[in-house]
């Protein structure tokens, strides 16, 4: 969060710092912080002093400096957290490819878990300092190992339902006695019992002609460019949230009432 950049020095020279502690020759030196200066896009600002730079450059100075010396390992804590959200998104990305072409391990301390998706090949979600999950972004978004895995990558909505066995086959109940088939399920796993549904956003569609499927009234809707994002509720009482994309015609109204139905295969149990 702090970049640390040393005040009296120009950004060649504090990119040079670490360099020089080592008591490497002059010309390995010269050649490293020219090497790292292009490579971090601040070649043309090697003369300028810290406070003549904006935030995200301050950063790539940092970067720069840490990554000269070629650790072992490269520790990032937060490091993003003081840029703003448009400069946060070119960054990660800066990251992400620096550290694919210098290829050093990096550990990566993030409370930004969309941060955390881009620029990780793998993630461990950490509760009270319990390891929760480690896996990559797509499994640990797609198959969560638990319902606080589940809401804490990325929005869910958490449902209550009944797992009832018809004929071998395992169907999930929701609110107003709308059902799943389940194939995602082993028949060893199946026995009817109360379960929590995990169900993304964009996992539950909007049926046009209010074809049978989940009853839901909606309260809200935010038009967030590509996606419209709908708050509703079910026929329970249930709070829901839906992404759908957007249409150039049309929004759903405050106080109409949807049917909706679920993308099963993307359906978590608990």
């Amino acid at each position: 969060q702090n970049y640390a950049i040393f005040p009296n020095m120009n950004v060649e020279k504090n990119v040079a710092f670490g360099l020089k502690n080592r008591k490497l020759p002059k010309e390995e030196i010269q050649a490293k912080t020219d090497q790292f200066l292009k490579l971090m896009k601040i070649d043309e600002y090697r003369d300028r002093m810290p406070e003549r730079l904006s935030g995200g450059q301050q950063q790539r100075v940092a970067l720069a400096r840490a990554l000269a010396i070629t650790p072992d390992v490269l520790l990032m804590d937060e490091p993003l957290c003081n840029l703003d959200a448009k400069l946060r998104v070119e960054m990660r990305t800066v990251i992400k490819e620096i550290q694919n072409s210098v290829g050093i391990t990096t550990v990566y301390v993030t409370h930004d878990q969309e941060e955390a998706m881009a620029v990780s090949d793998r993630i461990a979600v950490m509760n009270h300092g319990d390891i929760q999950q480690i896996g990559t972004p797509k499994v640990l978004y797609q198959r969560p190992a638990n319902l606080f895995v589940a809401t804490f990558i990325g929005h869910t909505n958490v449902l209550d339902g009944k797992l009832v066995v018809k004929d071998g086959k395992a169907y999930l109940q929701l609110a107003n006695g709308y059902e799943v088939l389940m194939n995602t399920i082993e028949d060893s796993e199946i026995k009817e019992q109360d379960v929590k549904a995990s169900i993304r956003p964009e996992e539950l569609v909007v049926n046009k002609d209010n074809q049978e499927g989940l009853k839901a009234i909606v309260d809200d809707a935010v038009f967030l460019g590509l996606n419209t994002h709908y708050f509703a509720h079910l026929v329970d009482g249930e709070k829901i949230e839906i992404i759908q994309e957007s249409q150039i015609d049309s929004m759903i109204e405050k106080g109409t009432e949807i049917s909706l139905s679920v993308k099963t295969e993307k359906i978590n149990i608990f």
